[in-house]
């Protein structure tokens, strides 16, 4: 009998929320998290606006010798991690430590740090650099720290696809556990880019909104008015359990995760394939491995990222895989209230198609104002709608055009 693969624990920070109530209200709600950055002076800066995590105390549950050799994304990851196993009530010990995993990617990895020991270099000289430069900057440390800081020796890797991060992460582990080598996997995403660097880099690049006089109206995908990204920051991470192994210890189940498609644009290093080619194919590929009908989905959450490029390709992408039914789904963007979390969107976002399946609300696409006749579906504009469904996609889509679809199904116990 093939596995099955059901969530079991769920832990996360982010600008609207650090706990699942607060996170899914602000989501339901459409209370943004984006505002004037406050973590360094942004006067010079073409970008001023991004989501930064608030109320943020990793001294409370890290040593602070610990974090002296942490990056933030690393802080977020072991954090974010910790509470998705209190919530699994997971408890691992000598008896199961080597059936449990862990994959927790991030896209960029330790960017403060970069920033932070550049100019030490640069400043005091090469003998001044931190010894613990390199294991605060690498994307598998934050594999690496969960898995130390719970004693789980199973797989434990990390996967750095962009924007895609997350959703590679739970999709693989996924993989993982349905082929017996781990039954249970510690996954998902963790990303603190909002530095100085980042924003500089992303600005020049035109990927980001300029938007700075309406921080709350700047993130507004699928709006013909939209002219570039947030960007946030923040760690999602589930507990991915084998179905009997959850049952057997009579676990909470979330939902169950069905299906994973993933798949390559081939086509350029930032900008997605025009007509949504590559996303289109990772969503039949998530839709055949779930053995799910299109018309069965009752809800995308979709990257929309809003951008003019991303969001329009997007839209012909779900045309193309759901035909008639594509104007009936109803699809919304969590970014138009959180930004974007770069390598732990797909998680977050996950958190999102979870509890649309749990509650039966589906969150809204605030701040769509102008509709753009590119973009002509049902984005759930504004105000969540009351609508019992069965099965929701997450889209996440990276630069390098590497695209993942996860596919969850209600839990009915």
């Amino acid at each position: 009998m093939e596995k099955r693969v059901v969530i079991t624990g769920i832990g996360l920070l982010s600008c609207v929320g650090n706990s699942l109530p607060a996170f899914w209200d602000a989501i339901v709600n459409g209370k943004s998290g984006i505002d004037i950055i406050k973590s360094f002076d942004v006067t010079n800066f073409d970008v001023r606006i991004g989501g930064e995590v608030r109320d943020f105390s990793p001294e409370e549950h890290i040593s602070r010798k610990d974090l002296r050799k942490m990056d933030r994304y690393l802080q977020f990851a072991v954090l974010a991690a910790k509470y998705a196993i209190d919530d699994s009530k997971l408890i691992i010990d000598d008896g199961n430590r080597e059936d449990i995993g862990v994959c927790i990617g991030s896209g960029i990895g330790g960017m403060h740090t970069l920033e932070e020991q550049h100019s030490i270099l640069l400043d005091k000289g090469p003998d001044k650099v931190s010894p613990f430069f390199i294991p605060m900057l690498i994307s598998n440390m934050a594999s690496g720290h969960v898995g130390i800081r719970h004693g789980i020796k199973g797989p434990n890797l990390s996967i750095v696809t962009a924007c895609a991060t997350a959703a590679h992460s739970i999709g693989e582990s996924w993989h993982i556990i349905k082929r017996g080598d781990a039954n249970a996997m510690i996954v998902g995403g963790s990303e603190a880019t909002i530095s100085k660097l980042a924003f500089a880099g992303f600005a020049n690049m035109k990927a980001t909104s300029t938007r700075n006089d309406e921080p709350a109206k700047a993130s507004r995908p699928f709006d013909a008015k939209r002219n570039g990204f947030v960007m946030a920051e923040g760690a999602g991470v589930f507990v991915l359990e084998e179905y009997e192994h959850a049952r057997a210890r009579g676990a909470h189940i979330y939902a169950e995760l069905v299906g994973f498609g993933m798949t390559a644009d081939a086509h350029h290093i930032t900008n997605p394939e025009p007509e949504g080619n590559g996303a289109a194919r990772a969503i039949k590929m998530a839709l055949r491995k779930a053995g799910v009908k299109p018309e069965e989905i009752g809800y995308i959450n979709a990257h929309g990222t809003s951008t003019p490029a991303g969001d329009r390709g997007e839209t012909m992408a779900i045309k193309s895989v759901f035909g008639d039914h594509a104007r009936k789904v109803a699809i919304s963007s969590s970014k138009s209230v959180m930004g974007h979390a770069l390598g732990a969107a797909g998680a977050l976002e996950s958190v999102v198609c979870i509890q649309a399946l749990r509650t039966g609300i589906l969150p809204p696409t605030i701040n769509y104002e102008f509709p753009d006749p590119d973009c002509d579906l049902d984005y759930v504009p504004n105000v969540a709608v009351k609508r019992e469904i069965s099965y929701a996609v997450n889209n996440s889509f990276g630069f390098g055009g590497q695209n993942s679809v996860l596919i969850y199904k209600k839990y009915d116990a």
